[in-house]
């Protein structure tokens, strides 16, 4: 069941405000490193590109890919440190996305973005976070900093939020 308050909107899809980009002091979120390279995979250009200029703000080097396919070639030409996969995509199977990633790299975090409460268990254990779109994009930062820093070796369904 998607939560219907996050529907097609949620505040970090917000547009980026764009006071202090050009000054070289900028203000970056801690605790994240800024060689930190993240892979947004979305259907959805404009939440990619927002996304994109979102997380930059917060000390992220963001590619993107808008289908599993497109994805799984950028990783074979370039690491990255975590993937951010959205999870309901039009016309891609999310499960079968992270099902592949993890069997090519299966090292490489797969943090789930959704804005649906019911996530089966079985994707559940094959992504390494889950990220409710309601705690965007302070969720994302914490997650990064658990798949870079890991304090145990289970699935993301024993650190998901209850």
């Amino acid at each position: 069941m998607r939560s219907a308050q996050f529907d097609d909107h949620f505040p970090f899809e917000e547009e980026p405000e764009h006071h202090g980009q050009n000054e070289p002091h900028a203000r970056r979120e801690e605790n994240v490193p800024v060689d930190c390279i993240v892979l947004c995979i979305d259907d959805r250009p404009l939440m990619l590109e927002r996304r994109k200029a979102a997380l930059a703000s917060h000390g992220f080097c963001i590619k993107t890919a808008s289908n599993g396919y497109d994805a799984m070639k950028m990783l074979e030409q370039s690491p990255v440190d975590a993937i951010f996969l959205e999870y309901k995509q039009e016309g891609m199977d999310s499960e079968a996305v992270a099902y592949q990633i993890k069997q090519r790299f299966p090292n490489l975090p797969i943090i789930m973005l959704s804005a649906y409460t019911d996530i089966p268990e079985r994707v559940l254990w094959l992504v390494d976070e889950y990220v409710m779109k309601s705690e965007l994009p302070e969720g994302l930062r914490r997650a990064v900093q658990r798949v870079k820093h890991p304090t145990n070796t289970y699935g993301a369904h024993t650190r998901r939020a209850s």
